[in-house]
Formats: structure tokens, C-alpha cells, sequence
């Protein structure tokens, strides 16, 4: 087992590395293609020659592609300055340095830390009841197959996976926020330490709609590997010995079915870590997916890219957890 989560870590060390290389270099050449350069993005209107060539030498800009990465890298490890090019404008940047954005006026990696709990906040409260409504009605749907019950529930699923986020989102705050019932508040985020009961209120919503597409593709995904589950020649001969139908379910076809579900999950938050964009907007959520619109609104690339190696970092991490989960659950894993 111990050399299995080896494998997958130097793995993941490999895959972080092309991802900060890729990335690293396509907002590096971007700017260059429509030829301008990425100074222009931190200086006034009609900025004098001189002060865009003291901006591309404070960042670095006018070095080699190469070093520029390596510097980059550097800075994650161990910290950087920067400046605008003024007396007063260095700043220093901390390790883990992304990057600093002249917009903002802080350094990118403060940007991600104060935005993170809010996305975690949304991710983790959706995951919980996505999973709970989609693995139950899936598992439902399976017991009652051709029943009404089965039926009105793939229905049901079929309207969750059809409809985006942006229209379930809206729908609920013109229910709830601003229509007829209007019994919540009009979203607006408080951390859980300062406010519980208005961390929840500004939540809730985004839960349920972000909840709802997520259970849908968890229903259906959960009643087809049960189906074919309770086909196989083991389940047959557990109930031939005179187990109960309950224990059959959950010990044998439900342990089973659930392992595909696993690495859907893992992919799924992992994802959502790295900022819920549509779901941030349509609330008024100022997680990572809002920080990342609002950075793309204004041209920031540092914070763009600081994003986006954080958010496959995320993926990558959770695909870390995935394959030990595999090792735990199903012992041919650790042996492969």
C-alpha cells in the first residue's frame, strides 16, 4: 500500500509540474501574440515608453521565457518582490508567492487564502446533499425499477441534469429572495465564525441549486451501476444461501456499485475547490469562480494564473485521495 501512495504522489508531482509549465506559459506568450505586452496591463492610460520598459524589468518581463518560469517557481518556494516601477510601489510577496496583482494591490496568494472558505464553504455543504439525494433516490430507483416511483424519479433527474445552474439559481431567488414567499434574505456572505445563522442563509440556495444538478447525475449514475450490480452471479448465490435481502443490498451490491461513484466525486470536489464560477455569480459569492471572473473583467493574469494552478491542484489532490480510496475499498488495487 505504502509503495501504491508513492506512485501516485510522484505522479501528482509530475502532473502539477506540466500544469505550472503549461500554464505558466500560455499567459506568458498570450499577450506577446496579439502584440502587446503584459506591462501594458499595470500602468495608466497612455503610459510613456520608459515606464512600460521599468514595468517588463521589475517583473522580470524582458527575460528569457525560461527564466521567467523559473523565477516563478522560485517564488512559490520562496517569495518575491515586485514593483510598479515607482519609488513607492515595491512590494514584497511572501512565499507561496503566485504572483502579485497591481490591481488588487496584494499579492495573489492572500487573494486565493481569504476567498477559499467561501468556495469551500459552497462545495462542501452541496457535496453533503448531493450525495445524500443522489445516492438515496438512485439506490430507490433501483429497489422500485419500472415503478412509478423509479420512473417519476429518472424524471426528475432528467430535469436536474437539463437545467444549468444559472437558471435553477435564479428560479430559487425569485422564489425565495424576491417573490411571492421571500422568506431568506437577499444573499449576502458572512463567515461562519462571525455569523452562523447568516452563513447558512446566504448558502442555502446556492447548496440546493448546485445540489440539484449534482444529485441528478448521481441518481442516475447510482441506479445503473445497482442495476448491473444486482445482475451479477455473486449477488445471485448470497441470496440463494438465505441472506436477507437488506444485508445483500448493502454489504454485498451497494459496496460494489458505490466504487465507481467514488472517483465521480473525487473529480467532482475537487473541481468545485477550485471555484464554483457560475454558482459564485449567480449568488454573489465572493469565492475563487467569482474572484476568477472579476480577475478576467479586469485583465489581471496573475491572478488568472494563480487560479488556475491552484484550482489543478485541487484536481490533482483529489484524484491522490481517489486511487488510495481504490486501495482501501477494493485490495486488487494495492496489489496492481
Amino acid at each position: 500500500m505504502f509503495r501504491y501512495i508513492v506512485r501516485r504522489l510522484l505522479g501528482a508531482v509530475v502532473v502539477v509540474f506540466i500544469v505550472s509549465l503549461v500554464t505558466f506559459f500560455l499567459f506568458a506568450i498570450g499577450p506577446k501574440i496579439t502584440g502587446s505586452s503584459p506591462a501594458y496591463l499595470y500602468v495608466g492610460k497612455n503610459p510613456t515608453p520608459e515606464l512600460v520598459a521599468a514595468i517588463e524589468k521589475s517583473f522580470g518581463l524582458d527575460q528569457p521565457l525560461v527564466k521567467q518560469y523559473a523565477d516563478y517557481m522560485k517564488g512559490i518556494v520562496a517569495g518575491r518582490t515586485f514593483s510598479d516601477g515607482t519609488p513607492d510601489g515595491v512590494r514584497e510577496c511572501p512565499a507561496p508567492c503566485f504572483g502579485y496583482s497591481f490591481r488588487y494591490k496584494e499579492p495573489v496568494w492572500t487573494l486565493i487564502k481569504d476567498r477559499f472558505p467561501v468556495t469551500l464553504s459552497l462545495a462542501v455543504g452541496a457535496a453533503i446533499l448531493w450525495l445524500v439525494l443522489g445516492l438515496s433516490v438512485g439506490i430507490l430507483s433501483a429497489l422500485k425499477k419500472g415503478t412509478v416511483v423509479d420512473r417519476a424519479a429518472m424524471i426528475i433527474a432528467l430535469a436536474g441534469v437539463s437545467l444549468p445552474v444559472y437558471f435553477t439559481g435564479l428560479i430559487l431567488l425569485y422564489v425565495f429572495v424576491y417573490g411571492p414567499i421571500r422568506f431568506l434574505p437577499p444573499p449576502t456572505y458572512k463567515p461562519l465564525t462571525e455569523n452562523p445563522v447568516a452563513w447558512f442563509q446566504s448558502l442555502i440556495l446556492a447548496w440546493i441549486a448546485l445540489a440539484f444538478l449534482y444529485a441528478a447525475l448521481y441518481a442516475r449514475l447510482t441506479r445503473a451501476n445497482m442495476l448491473d450490480t444486482m445482475s451479477e452471479d455473486y449477488i445471485r448465490t448470497a441470496v440463494s444461501k438465505g441472506l436477507t435481502r437488506r444485508k445483500v443490498i448493502s454489504k454485498h451490491a451497494l459496496r460494489a456499485a458505490l466504487t465507481p461513484i467514488i472517483t465521480i466525486f473525487g473529480l467532482d470536489l475537487g473541481a468545485l475547490l477550485g471555484g464554483a464560477i457560475l454558482t459564485e455569480k449567480v449568488f454573489s459569492l465572493p469565492g475563487l469562480g467569482y474572484l476568477s471572473i472579476d480577475a478576467i473583467d479586469k485583465q489581471d493574469l496573475p491572478v488568472i494564473m494563480g487560479v488556475t494552478i491552484v484550482a489543478a491542484l485541487f484536481i490533482v489532490l483529489a484524484n491522490i485521495i481517489v486511487d488510495v480510496l481504490y486501495g482501501v475499498v477494493d485490495p486488487r488495487v494495492r496489489l496492481s
